[in-house]
Formats: C-alpha cells, sequence, structure tokens
C-alpha cells in the first residue's frame, strides 16, 4: 500500500530537467514542476504494476516526461497517449512554432507528434480520435493524468472508462487542470468519490494528484457524475476541498473558481467560461 509520505517534500523537485535527453525538444504546456512530477512518477515512484495513461497529451509534452522516466526506471510497460491530435492556427504559433516545430500544413499534428516522440517509440502508443470514443481496453493503470476535462459530461466519460482500471492501494490520478478557474466539475467530481482517494501532492501551476484508495465500483462511478450537478451543488463541493487541500495553500484558486461559476451560471464547457475579473 503506498501513502502520502512518499510524495512529502515535494522530491521530485530535484529532477534536472536540463540532463534528461532529448525531452526539451517536446513542446509542452505543462509547467516546470509539473514536468519535474511527470518524470518523477515514472522514473523513481512506479512500481511497475500498470500502465502508464496521458489522456489529452497535445503533441506529447507529458508524454515524452513519462516515457523518458519510464527508460530511466526500467520498468517493461508502454505509456498510452490520447488525444484527436488536432490545432488551431493560434496555437500552432503560440504552443509550436515559438517552441521550436517547423511550420506546417493543416491542423492535423499527428504526425508532428510521432516524429516528436520518436526517441521513445517503443514504450510509447498513441491513441487519435474522440477520448469519448477511444475508451480503455487495456489492463491496469499504475498512472492516469488527465488534461482533457474540459467538458463536465467528457469528464464522467473519462472517468467511467479508466478509473476502474485503476490499482487500489497503487495507481495515482494526476489532475492536470484541477485549480484551473474554467473547469470547477473536477474538483467536485473528486469530492465525490469520498474514499476511494486521497490528495497526496500539489504542483504549480493546476496539478493535483490523488492516490486511489479503493476499488473504483458502478457505484462509485454513478454517484460522482458531475455532468447534471447544479451550481450550488458545485459550489458546496469547492468548498469540501478547500478542507481537503488545506495543506496546500490553494483557497485563493479555489475562491476564484467559485467566482467564476458563480459568473457562469450553468456553464459545463471550459472554452465557453468567462473569467470572473
Amino acid at each position: 500500500m503506498r501513502s502520502a509520505a512518499e510524495f512529502e517534500g515535494d522530491p521530485w523537485l530535484s529532477v534536472r530537467l536540463g540532463q534528461i535527453e532529448g525531452i526539451g525538444d517536446v513542446p509542452t504546456m505543462l509547467a516546470r514542476p509539473e514536468q519535474k512530477l511527470y518524470y518523477w512518477l515514472t522514473s523513481k515512484w512506479i512500481k511497475g504494476l500498470g500502465d502508464i495513461v496521458d489522456v489529452g497529451c497535445f503533441v506529447g509534452g507529458s508524454t515524452a516526461r513519462f516515457a523518458a522516466g519510464l527508460v530511466e526506471s526500467g520498468h517493461q510497460m508502454t505509456v498510452h497517449g490520447y488525444d484527436r491530435f488536432t490545432v488551431k492556427a493560434g496555437v500552432k504559433e503560440r504552443q509550436l512554432y515559438r517552441h521550436g516545430v517547423p511550420h506546417f500544413h493543416g491542423q492535423n499534428i499527428f504526425p508532428v507528434a510521432k516524429r516528436l516522440l520518436a526517441p521513445w517509440e517503443h514504450w510509447i502508443k498513441l491513441h487519435r480520435g474522440n477520448i469519448e470514443d477511444l475508451g480503455w481496453s487495456g489492463g491496469k493503470i499504475e498512472v492516469l493524468a488527465l488534461d482533457a476535462s474540459k467538458k463536465a459530461d467528457l469528464t464522467d466519460k473519462m472517468t467511467a472508462d479508466f478509473f476502474p482500471a485503476l490499482i487500489p492501494g497503487q495507481s495515482v490520478v494526476i489532475q492536470q487542470d484541477f485549480l484551473h478557474w474554467s473547469q470547477p466539475w473536477i474538483a467536485a467530481q473528486m469530492v465525490a468519490f469520498g474514499d476511494c482517494f486521497e490528495p497526496v501532492a500539489y504542483a504549480p501551476n493546476d496539478t493535483i494528484v490523488y492516490l486511489c484508495k479503493r476499488e473504483i465500483t458502478p457505484g462509485d462511478i454513478e454517484l460522482a457524475r458531475v455532468g447534471a450537478l447544479s451550481d450550488e451543488q458545485i459550489i458546496f463541493a469547492l468548498r469540501e476541498t478547500r478542507m481537503q487541500l488545506a495543506r496546500f495553500n490553494v483557497n485563493d484558486r479555489l475562491e476564484r473558481m467559485e467566482a467564476a461559476l458563480r459568473h457562469n451560471p450553468g456553464v459545463r464547457v471550459a472554452w465557453q467560461m468567462k473569467a470572473p475579473d
């Protein structure tokens, strides 16, 4: 049984990303502490009991950090990267061209991701398409990273697909957008799971990591659905979250999340949310 004590003192912060060959060539939206966390989990923390699943991997920045750590660990598992692998023009400019990716035509970034991830191709399997259609047909999952909870109903679908494969007492769920003001339903869902999970780590800017404490049952999945929750129900859950995450000193982020929800009544799609200030 793993414990929160293994995360005390933020041991991943000692990772020296500049000394890890190749990963700096793969653009990522992850902040430096988050990148270090991803690498540390697969290089130092995992036991090799299940695969790594990266949902919403863009061109593979997070996938590369996972895979590079896996190579160092010596464990023979697979990093599964999920995405539609399409991109809008503005994002190409901000997140790709400015970080050294050569210009290309169209919205398809699947060839870009494959090229960038080529150094770790033996450890990676990419899943291209709508996440809600792809699902999970593999075995146990030891590390599950979620960066696709942009809609409340999709959050419910991903939970139903992936959470039952978590290993009680061993697996972690990385909620990458947990503290982003535009996605308050993530916190509401993790509160609804109750004793299934324990928050064990915070990595700025937005990531909260949860340790799976027991088997996730169909009943747990049903009780944790957030697509139909009212604004007031989500606000109540956010206040519960403040107590659960008190040691991480993120109350200001949760307060902004509540303000955003009040500013956007009934909205359950991140890109439709307007900032509260």
